[in-house]
């Protein structure tokens, strides 16, 4: 097979040996990591997110994911571990002020440094590029390099002076063993949160059940067994004491004594003491009442009348 018209094959060329393995360029890996989203692929804009697992996203992104979960979307896998917007924090980055963009490269000419990032560490003034550990804490979203964070030892934050622990530390775009170690707080941390929304659920029904039992018995509840007769006499002795309280309350709230409120009279405005021009409002007033001559007749005059 081949070597027509006096070709000489090489040797490989006809022996097949091993596939080199393809090897990724760093820079441009650190380049896809720290300048562009991880759920989008687009250039990363404020406001600026990250999830439990070090990862970068544009807010808008992710609220498009979690609006629309359909199954046709392949870069969906890089963000499942989000069910709700709960489970991400906004940054609150730091520019750097060497970085200037694309305000100079207006005719498209001009080299662009890929190591000149544009965010630095606001304690120690590392840029953000991927040469240096970054981290976030979870409890303000503030970022700082890991540098800062053992240099400057500290319970509280650099910046917002927010306190923290170190379970709400969280690297950013950390190697495998960082990311499975924030993938094991994360279901601790999940599973933690569970317990205490069901551990609230029966205390809550609690609090609401003890109010009515008290309403229904205040004291300890005693079940008499007897006749039915001693029972009936209990219940009217009971109804005779009761009586002259309910009339003694009935006199004390009328505040006319040896009256009972039935028997009260009610009060006119023509006797009370107040001003004419409040009494004038009333229909009862004299200036209201009209004589016979003024106030129409109301029957009809009809022959049925007669």
């Amino acid at each position: 097979m081949g070597c027509d018209g006096g070709t000489i094959p090489k040797r490989h060329e006809l022996v097949k040996g091993p596939k080199k393995v393809e090897k990724v360029d760093k820079d441009a890996e650190l380049v896809a990591q720290w300048n562009y989203c991880t759920l989008s692929q687009e250039i990363l804009r404020r406001p600026i997110v990250a999830c439990e697992l070090g990862r970068l996203y544009n807010k808008d992104a992710v609220i498009e994911f979690l609006l629309d979960k359909s199954a046709e979307k392949a870069l969906g896998k890089a963000a499942s571990h989000i069910k709700s917007i709960k489970n991400v924090t906004e940054l609150k980055l730091s520019d750097n002020p060497a970085w200037e963009g694309d305000k100079g490269n207006t005719k498209g000419d001009k080299h662009d440094d890929l190591q000149r990032a544009r965010f630095i560490c606001p304690v120690v003034g590392l840029e953000m590029n991927g040469r240096h550990r970054f981290c976030f804490l979870r409890c303000c979203g503030c970022v700082f390099s890991e540098r800062a964070l053992k240099e400057i030892k500290a319970e509280v934050c650099h910046t917002c002076g927010a306190a923290f622990q170190e379970d709400d530390v969280i690297v950013l775009n950390g190697t495998k063993e960082d990311v499975d170690v924030l993938k094991t707080r994360m279901e601790e941390r999940r599973l933690r949160a569970k317990l205490e929304k069901k551990t609230k659920k029966p205390k809550a029904a609690e609090s609401v059940s003890k109010p009515d039992v008290s309403e229904e018995a205040p004291g300890p509840s005693k079940v008499k067994t007897g006749k039915p007769e001693e029972a009936s006499l209990d219940s009217r002795e009971k109804k005779t004491n009761l009586a002259p309280k309910s009339t003694a309350m009935n006199e004390s709230s009328s505040g006319k004594a040896g009256k009972t409120p039935c028997g009260a009279t009610k009060r006119s405005i023509a006797d009370s003491e107040e001003s004419e021009a409040y009494k004038s409002l009333f229909t009862t007033h004299s200036s209201a009442k009209r004589s016979k001559e003024e106030s129409a007749h109301w029957v009809t005059h009809t022959s049925y009348c007669f």
